[in-house]
């Protein structure tokens, strides 16, 4: 299906970011870009002698009898893997401050991180789910990984392409409605079509159907899985601000709610902290790295904390086997 015509867009917003954003997170990376992808497999480079700091786990016991000193297996990653982004584009994205909603955090957290991979020799692919004029229940759009800045061009061009909208429900006409999100569909797409191990990146605000968790988590199973939640603050906290219409994005159907209301805001702030509990933890028990972006939130800083993450994940295994040994 051919783009619409925005002539430059892609490459005004990537050129941008590579200056305030890219250029910033380059000098925290410092070169090692292991904070983002971990390598598919590993080849066997050396023999030494047994070390402190070692992994036990890299013994080789041959080699220690033979030479009555223990010794590990020194291996080099193997660095040759794609990312992948899969992206939930359906139409509750679209909410937000005009200018930063949830759909334009997804697409500047997108083309930093896939410049960033891309600059390094690293491919990167993406399934969209949800961006065609249909129902939200296909994935519309793959784009095989590749390593050109050209071709973070042409993912980019796909997410600025003009927002698909659900009309509002009208009054007794229910063909109106629109099917809701079933992040099912992108995780099982997914697990149907990566065969070798990759680092994906799944970005959404995770408002869906239920029963995605399975399908995540046998996806972490065999990859190394990022869950990148999208929010905004409204979502958490209605403000008084009298009476309001609230529209489901997905469905078009309206509701009339009065703010004034304090026993309605209570509730509805009881009810978005249950669901953030729950959501929370169904992304811990499917074993995915979990890093939050907030319409309201610096990319640098929300990019930090997932460096942050990343560079723990890798420690971790290290002071692991410090204490064993």
């Amino acid at each position: 299906m051919p783009l619409p015509t925005l002539p430059g867009q892609a490459d005004r917003l990537v050129r941008e970011l590579e200056w305030k954003v890219i250029r910033v997170l380059d000098g925290l990376l410092q070169g090692d870009y292991r904070t983002l992808m971990r390598g598919s497999g590993l080849d066997l480079a050396d023999l030494r002698e047994y070390q402190p700091h070692d992994d036990v786990r890299h013994i080789d016991w041959n080699v220690t009898a033979r030479l009555s000193a223990p010794h590990i297996r020194v291996f080099t990653e193997d660095r040759e893997m794609s990312a992948w982004f899969l992206l939930d584009v359906s139409p509750s994205l679209n909410f937000g401050p005009q200018g930063n909603a949830k759909r334009d955090i997804l697409t500047g957290f997108v083309a930093v991180l896939a410049r960033l991979l891309t600059r390094h020799g690293n491919r990167v692919g993406a399934m969209l789910y949800g961006a065609g004029p249909s129902a939200t229940g296909t994935v519309d759009t793959v784009l095989p990984p590749r390593s050109s800045r050209a071709h973070v061009l042409h993912l980019v061009h796909h997410l600025l392409a003009p927002h698909r909208t659900i009309p509002a429900r009208a009054r007794g006409k229910p063909e109106a409605v629109a099917g809701t999100t079933d992040l099912r569909v992108l995780l099982h797409t997914a697990m149907a079509n990566l065969r070798r191990r990759s680092t994906i990146f799944v970005v959404s605000d995770f408002i869906s159907a239920p029963g995605w968790e399975k399908p995540l988590g046998q996806l972490c199973q065999r990859h190394d899985v990022v869950a990148v939640r999208l929010l905004d603050p409204l979502e958490l906290d209605l403000p008084d601000v009298g009476m309001i219409t609230l529209r489901d994005a997905e469905t078009g159907e309206q509701l009339q709610v009065d703010t004034h209301d304090t026993a309605f805001r209570r509730r509805f702030a009881q009810l978005a902290a249950e669901r953030e509990a729950a959501l929370r933890q169904s992304l811990f028990t499917a074993g995915a790295d979990t890093l939050e972006l907030c319409t309201d939130d610096n990319l640098i800083d929300a990019l930090r904390r997932f460096l942050d993450l990343r560079q723990r994940r890798v420690r971790a295994p290290r002071r692991m086997a410090e204490q064993a040994a």
